[in-house]
């Protein structure tokens, strides 16, 4: 599933109540693909980025570090990796914050918690005050749903990302660089490509 997102800076958000609610079947399960400003950026289990036996990437020179932290920087810290992954807003990140508090306390089914309970009641999320109000919750939650953060179950239920809410002991964010091609490098490419076509439509 690939979604795009536009290069305007005011993006026009996913009005929630006008969803479409998917009460069985949680959609962020599948890998994601985003476009993020000028770059992609995929979800998955780590053995689809990185072959995790051998460690080894083909055809890339890679460097891992490991760093450990207590429980609250490590939550502080993946936050941080993927917001700034994601480009998230102010707002967005900040309600992602709160969101992964909140999952953080949720109770796991078979090893992992698919969804989350995320009512506004009381001027607080679950009657608790959470330093913003309903409009700007409302706001950032709109904005992870449409980054495929989150997905709505039913009314006040929202269906995670595996990717982006997790209670595990580790976090790895890979980031690749690549050298661009030159015009003549896509020049030689299509040149290579239309002489393999006509090869084909030869033989056929």
């Amino acid at each position: 599933m690939r979604l795009k997102l536009q290069d305007e800076p005011h993006k026009k958000l996913p009005k929630l109540r006008s969803m479409g609610y998917s009460p069985e079947v949680n959609p962020l399960m599948e890998p994601q693909s985003l476009r993020v400003k000028k770059r992609w950026v995929k979800t998955g289990k780590a053995e689809q980025l990185m072959n995790m036996s051998t460690g080894e990437i083909t055809g890339v020179s890679a460097h891992h570090q490991v760093e450990e932290k207590d429980d609250a920087e490590f939550v502080k810290v993946f936050a941080a990796g993927i917001k700034g992954i994601y480009d998230l807003t102010k707002t967005a990140s900040r309600v992602f914050q709160v969101v992964l508090d909140q999952y953080q306390k949720e109770p796991m089914s078979k090893g992992f918690a698919d969804s989350i309970y995320l009512a506004w009641f009381d001027g607080g999320l679950s009657g608790q005050a959470i330093g913003m109000s309903e409009s700007t919750f409302n706001r950032g939650l709109r904005e992870l749903v449409d980054k495929s953060f989150l997905y709505p179950r039913s009314p006040s239920v929202f269906w995670v990302n595996p990717s982006m809410f997790f209670k595990g002991d580790r976090v790895l964010f890979v980031k690749e660089y690549r050298r661009r091609k030159s015009s003549q490098d896509e020049l030689d490419r299509a040149e290579l490509e239309s002489k393999g076509q006509q090869r084909l439509d030869v033989d056929a």
